[in-house]
């Protein structure tokens, strides 16, 4: 009796153990979904476009694709990891729209468009010719923005 006894006790002490740990979830890299390749192939004829308005003087109508490029800008670097094409059409539209800020004199919103550009190839890694190319452009832009400013 009394081992019958003790073996439910220990059966039921057994029972009564934390709950396993669950397994950790499972990280999607959103960057890799043909969706995010499709928004960065869409955001690049943008530019093409854009840039390409511009050019030909119709300010205006550029206008309003840099603005529908903007909203396509969190999408792609909302991911933990965004991928170097997409940083790199994110940072053409923004630096099309500083362009064509300091066109228009508008030195404020022109520093800000090449200080979001600053600060994302200041923190890109690993460094490369093309990422230092970047980020040496938008400090000059910044500096010729500040000329500007203090005038």
């Amino acid at each position: 009796m009394l081992i019958i006894l003790l073996t439910m006790v220990i059966g039921f002490l057994a029972g009564c153990g934390s709950a396993p740990t669950p397994a950790p979830p499972v990280a999607v890299n959103e960057s890799m979904n043909i969706r995010y390749g499709d928004r960065i192939l869409q955001l690049q004829a943008i530019n093409r476009q854009a840039r390409a308005l511009v050019k030909a003087g119709k300010s205006d109508l550029a206008s309003d694709l840099i603005q529908k490029g903007e909203s396509l800008i969190p999408e792609l670097l909302s991911v933990p990891r965004p991928t170097l094409p997409a940083m790199e059409a994110a940072s053409d539209l923004d630096d099309l729209y500083g362009r064509m800020f300091l066109t228009n004199h508008h030195w404020g919103w022109a520093r800000l468009m090449f200080q979001k550009n600053l600060s994302r190839w200041n923190s890109w890694r690993p460094v490369t010719p093309e990422t230092a190319r970047r980020l040496q452009e938008a400090r000059d832009a910044i500096a010729e923005c500040d000329r500007h400013i203090l005038q």
